[in-house]
């Protein structure tokens, strides 16, 4: 038995491929492949746009996927998230739906867009946006490139940011955010009630799940003199408790503790001051709770 697994084509593919490499999958992608060889003789993958997943993994194509929350809204797919993931092309953070419009536009405000024409990609979740505010405009289906459409073939656009680079390049300015998005590990229903295929679902989840989380943490080793430990674990952050084992020098201690990357350029130098010898931090490739 296989478990028919669809990954995102496009913005999300290579860091999909990077976590799972990181969560102890070994992906090859030929260059005109869309057919990805894993070391796992009971997964198939399948390389499909995001925006066609939930579609698939709906009507039992796909037992699973990995997709965007926006993009199971979209199409209004029944199916089993069975967890979050966040993260997207450049960074480990939600995505924003944002209504935008030209830098030197007179509209100013969401009310303004009665009885204009938006280009979006996101066509039904921006109608409902816009029921929801009693606002009557056209909202057509954009094709790619939306962020030149305004102001020839558009009055305003729905587009995916991240950053907001692109939409300053293009001298828009954001209106509104529409909708937040993270990307989802979702299964069929009756895949997700096959045992077999639940378990392999929820084994890839774990370790995907845990090699994200790993992502934004790291380790940290030190040895301490043991006068200095009390003040030591008050500086200290850790999952639980830091680890403390005993050095064959008498009076001395080695303490190891996982925290977050960015509290390290400040932890450091306070433990540094307050006595800590031997500091060294390193990656991790997954973390578990």
């Amino acid at each position: 038995m296989k478990l028919k697994l669809g990954l995102p084509k496009g913005s999300l593919q290579e860091s999909t491929l990077q976590l799972f490499k990181k969560a102890g999958y070994s992906v090859y992608v030929g260059a005109r492949s869309y057919f990805p060889v894993i070391d796992d003789e009971e997964i198939q993958l399948y390389l499909i746009r995001a925006q066609e997943i939930p579609r698939y993994v709906e009507e039992g194509s796909l037992d699973a996927g990995i997709t965007g929350k926006d993009w199971i809204m979209e199409r209004g797919a029944k199916v089993k998230e069975v967890t979050e993931l966040v993260y997207a092309k450049s960074g480990l953070k939600p995505v924003k739906w944002v209504l935008a419009v030209p830098e030197d536009s007179q509209i100013r405000e969401v009310k303004d867009l009665a009885g204009k024409r938006i280009s979006t990609e996101l066509v039904e979740v921006t109608k409902k946006y816009l029921k929801a505010r009693k606002i009557k405009a056209e909202v057509e289906f954009s094709w790619g490139a939306t962020e030149v459409k305004p102001p020839l073939f558009a009055d305003a656009i729905v587009e995916l940011t991240e950053t907001g680079t692109s939409l300053r390049a293009h001298k828009l300015r954001i209106l509104e955010v529409i909708l937040e998005s993270t990307t989802r590990f979702i299964a069929n229903h009756a895949s997700y009630q096959d045992e077999w295929k639940k378990r392999k679902i929820d084994r890839i989840a774990l370790l995907i799940k845990g090699a994200l989380l790993a992502g934004t943490k790291v380790g940290l080793k030190m040895n301490i003199e043991e006068q200095n430990l009390p003040k030591i674990l008050n500086i200290l952050p850790a999952m639980k408790k830091p680890t403390i084992s005993h050095l064959s020098q008498k009076g001395w201690v080695a303490v190891e503790t996982v925290c977050d990357e960015k509290e390290v350029r400040y932890l450091i130098p306070l433990l540094k001051e307050s006595g800590a010898e031997d500091i060294i931090e390193y990656p991790l490739n997954k973390v578990i709770y």
